[in-house]
């Protein structure tokens, strides 16, 4: 699988440009900060996620005096040639069409296009919350076991639901709405189990190469721990039925997949509290490599790598440790200083203020 192409309309702060892609190599974006180099990772992502990997909403994805943003994209799976558009609106739905029909979930983007995200915000998957570790997961999900990912779509939609119910019944619940509080709990129990199984088997399969990945970085053996931590114990219905006066009273669902932990520890410590800046910037990318080793190996290709600016934040040895941790496969890098020596491009595109991108000469 390969980025053949790229045209952007009214995204962000970009209002038209094209690009081509090598289809093996390393594409490199250059420019000053803030000028819209991220922008153009960020709309390749999109297409293979339906979101911004920066969290924005869509609207805050759409340039500003414009009422729709487009993206295309061309790319190559098997010999085939795929064609991915993206409408998102100010107003009214959004929509993507992979081949003309029309998207329905982001698992139908599976085999048209993967993407591979590093970014300086990565570190937050060790520093932050428990929500950016379980994102995390989901992420990993939706590239190596789809039809799990499947299932974290499905809860959300489910706890929307059953948050809706336990707001409206206030602290008393009526017959009829005990009788559809029992149907969401019987869904959640059901697609929950299985997303939090799913969950801890990629945990297992994630912490050798985590390990692995986090020596080679940092230079030093440690003891990398990785550890799934639920939020309840024993069967998820029953335990959904044994908090329901608490969540009846909190109007919110207080136990399940998204209320669990992903604990993450360097030699027996905590990384979010006890490591050092350098060794939590060390986790987060060998958490990054490991995800993107996984998924080569379990999908057969790699995904499209995205580095975002990565290598301001890196010195010399962690930027060469990251560039010999990644395997072969197409690259998409941006920059506003000289990449590594190891990064060979094969393509260059400058982007100047207004978004403006032109094609630029290889060094």
């Amino acid at each position: 699988m390969h980025l053949g192409s790229l045209a952007i309309t009214d995204f962000r702060i970009i209002g038209s440009a094209h690009l081509e892609l090598d289809p093996e190599g390393t594409t490199v974006v250059t420019g000053n900060n803030g000028v819209g180099k991220t922008s153009i990772l960020e709309a390749v992502a999109y297409l293979a996620r339906l979101q911004s990997f920066r969290g924005s909403p869509k609207e805050a994805l759409i340039r500003q005096g414009s009422t729709q943003a487009i993206l295309r994209a061309e790319t190559e799976v098997e010999g085939r040639l795929v064609s991915i558009e993206a409408e998102i609106n100010t107003s009214g739905p959004s929509r993507t069409l992979v081949n003309r029909q029309r998207v329905r979930r982001r698992i139908d983007l599976h085999d048209a296009l993967r993407v591979t995200v590093f970014s300086p915000e990565d570190i937050g998957v060790v520093r932050s919350g428990p929500s950016e570790r379980r994102h995390f997961l989901d992420e990993q999900l939706s590239v190596v076991e789809p039809r799990s990912f499947r299932c974290a779509e499905d809860v959300e939609k489910i706890l929307r639901q059953r948050a809706a119910l336990l707001r409206s019944a206030g602290r008393t619940l009526s017959a009829d709405a005990a009788v559809t509080l029992e149907v969401w709990d019987a869904r959640l129990d059901e697609q929950g189990t299985q997303l939090v199984v799913a969950r801890e088997e990629l945990v297992q399969r994630l912490l050798p190469l985590v390990t692995t990945h986090y020596e080679r970085l940092a230079g030093v053996i440690t003891d990398v721990g990785m550890t799934y931590v639920r939020s309840w114990d024993g069967a998820l219905g029953e335990a959904l039925l044994g908090a329901r006066t608490q969540d009846l009273a909190r109007g919110v669902t207080t136990v399940g997949p998204h209320r669990d932990e992903l604990d993450l520890t360097l030699s027996g410590m905590p990384a979010r509290t006890h490591a050092s800046q350098g060794e939590q910037r060390s986790l987060a990318l060998a958490l990054q490599l490991a995800a993107h080793e996984l998924a080569t190996t379990t999908v057969g290709t790699a995904p499209v790598l995205l580095l975002d600016d990565v290598f301001s934040e890196l010195d010399p040895h962690r930027a060469s440790a990251l560039l010999a941790g990644l395997p072969p496969g197409q690259a998409l890098l941006t920059t506003a200083l000289p990449p590594p020596p190891e990064v060979q491009a094969a393509r260059v595109y400058e982007v100047v203020a207004g978004g403006q991108i032109t094609p630029a000469s290889i060094a």
